[in-house]
């Protein structure tokens, strides 16, 4: 596949993607207790949980393919 075509694959899933996950995160903070400790821990694992799917899914995006064996360069 065609690396740009791939980075415009990505494009359109991964910022929609992220929109959603800001908005859950967001709309679930609500329920949080008002403890400023439970805010900050809440906060350090969404912060941080959003790269779990996003890093391997970027891999992807910008690894090169392989040339077919059949076409001549």
């Amino acid at each position: 596949m065609n690396p740009r075509l791939k980075k415009l694959i990505g494009l359109f899933i991964l910022l929609p993607g992220l929109l959603l996950y800001i908005g859950v995160v967001v709309t679930l903070a609500e329920r949080i207790p008002e403890f400023w400790l439970a805010k900050l821990a809440y906060f350090m694992a969404t912060g941080v949980a959003w790269a779990a799917p996003t890093i391997p899914f970027i891999r992807w995006m910008n690894k090169e393919t392989p040339p077919s064996k059949g076409k001549a360069p």
